[in-house]
């Protein structure tokens, strides 16, 4: 069990609500009270493009230092390509942005699930469907035992490696229970359904509440993997109006620093995401650029991944329905392109929030993982049989991409896509600082295209229906032949973790 001595106990959601915000660990990263967040800053830069035409001139600077250097740009650079409007120098924008994607990861797309822990809340955010008063709401948390069923189906049904483990802010679900609940998901071992060979969870990614420095500690002991926190929007005025000042969630700052904190405590894989359809999405991705570059200032560790959630219809509220913001998926695909140009050497992450044609359109644009055969009710994998069942009043929003895993791959494979169930590069250190470097000069992403096609192989092996299998098959071929071609010398070891794998051994990495 992990050591949480010294972890602070509330007696109470009132008591937590009231105590749970250390000042001296904002203070720290917000030093003479100035913010990182230029409010003013980003109202000018949007002003001043409004209306206006992109110089095509500048733009094609912007994306070739892009590609030049995988470094983050300057909010004014990300300011010039929000101006393009013409189709082909866009066009232009999605093809860097296509090639810087290959350049840092390659042609792989990493899958993961989200597995709902609890939905019990201290916060009133005024567009979710688990805020607190929200009387429609079913309330419950997972018992560890109802999680290793959650588990049993996730690693031994579906095949999933990775999980994003999503927890709601009350002190029912505190830093104990988090990781009593990511030390439960290592360790439940299960069989394949063809080759009953073992398989469990790899990778436990989090989205949580900020936390004190004292409790990320605990969690990175653990084995945390990325933790993600959601600004929802950066607009201040905004955020005070969405969140009540009498929530924890309610104060700006507290939220707005806790990446930094993640990276003094050692937690240095940070997943930075908006509520896209809340506020104008200029804003957003502007605030997005001055954020990773105000960490890469205090660390020299920008984010592991960028999310792109909309807002989606929930229980309780109208606020996804109303909202001025709300934005089609033409400016959707926009914001991925100006994003992966922007912060190049990020991962991006597209959620079953999305509808299968969006998610679709998008797979050239720059982004990296996705969900599928995604449950987001709690317990909604082991109570129901169908992962596409939804049911509103059990879940935080509803879901636009029911597809499985086995449709998802198969349709990943034919556009020659590999899917990659790796976590390799977590167990060897390769992560925060040390992964940045090899991100930006493409090193890392021969790495992981290695250890993506062992992966993969077991996944087939284990999971896949025939039909998956077959085109899984052939493009397994190509990659093997490519990996033959740029690395004739290491060929041969690659093709004895590759035989290992076929005759049923398990997780051999690089």
């Amino acid at each position: 069990m992990a050591d949480t001595t010294g972890i602070r106990k509330f007696a109470d959601a009132a008591d937590y609500t009231k105590r749970f915000i250390v000042q001296e660990e904002i203070d720290k990263y917000l030093p003479g009270g100035k913010h990182f967040i230029d409010q003013e800053k980003i109202s000018r830069l949007i002003e001043e493009i409004d209306g206006k035409p992109a110089d095509p001139v500048r733009v094609r600077e912007i994306i070739a230092k892009s590609e030049s250097t995988c470094e983050t740009l300057l909010p004014e650079e990300t300011a010039v390509l929000m101006q393009v409007t013409d189709p082909a120098l866009f066009e232009e924008m999605r093809a860097a942005a296509d090639r810087i994607k290959h350049k840092v990861y390659d042609n792989r797309i990493v899958v993961f699930a989200p597995l709902y822990m609890s939905n019990l809340c201290v916060n009133g955010c005024r567009y979710c469907g688990f805020r607190e008063g929200n009387s429609l709401q079913k309330r419950r948390v997972l018992t560890l035992d109802e999680l290793k069923e959650e588990v049993d189906v996730l690693a031994g049904r579906i095949g999933h490696k990775r999980l994003i483990a999503v927890y709601g802010e009350h002190p029912t679900t505190s830093t104990e229970y988090i990781a009593e609940t990511i030390e439960t998901c290592y360790n439940r071992q299960v069989k394949a359904p063809r080759t009953g060979a073992p398989v469990g969870i790899r990778r436990v990614n989090i989205n949580a509440a900020p936390l004190p420095i004292a409790d990320l500690k605990v969690l990175r002991k653990v084995g945390i993997g990325t933790f993600q926190v959601f600004q929802e929007t950066y607009n201040r005025k905004l955020y005070e109006a969405m969140h009540p000042a009498w929530s924890v969630k309610g104060n700006y700052d507290w939220r707005t620093t806790a990446f930094h904190r993640c990276l003094e405590a050692g937690v240095d894989d940070v997943g930075l995401g908006v509520l896209y359809g809340l506020c104008d999405w200029r804003f957003e991705l502007l605030a997005t650029v001055m954020h990773a570059r105000d960490l890469e200032r205090w660390f020299n560790i920008g984010p592991h991944t960028l999310s792109f959630p909309r807002l989606e219809p929930a229980s309780g509220t109208k606020v996804p329905e109303e909202s001025p913001w709300l934005i089609d998926d033409e400016t959707f695909a926009r914001i991925l392109v100006i994003a992966r140009l922007s912060v190049p050497y990020t991962g991006m992450i597209v959620t079953a929030r999305e509808s299968p044609a969006s998610r679709n359109r998008v797979l050239d644009h720059g982004m990296t993982q996705l969900d599928c055969s995604s449950n987001i009710a709690i317990k909604g994998y082991s109570d129901f049989e169908n992962e596409a069942h939804q049911e509103k009043e059990r879940q935080q929003f509803m879901l636009g991409d029911n597809r499985s895993i086995d449709e998802m791959v198969r349709y990943l494979a034919s556009r020659d896509v590999i899917t990659s169930f790796c976590t390799a590069g977590y167990r060897c250190g390769r992560t925060g600082g040390c992964i940045m470097d090899a991100l930006k000069t493409g090193r890392e992403g021969k790495f992981c295209k290695i250890n993506a096609v062992l992966t993969f192989r077991e996944w087939l092996d284990d999971f896949a229906s025939e039909e998956t299998r077959a085109i899984g098959d052939k493009l397994i071929e190509k990659e093997l032949a490519g990996i033959k071609e740029w690395l004739p010398k290491f060929y041969p070891t690659v093709m004895k973790q590759y035989e290992a794998t076929c005759r049923g051994e398990r997780d051999l990495f690089f």
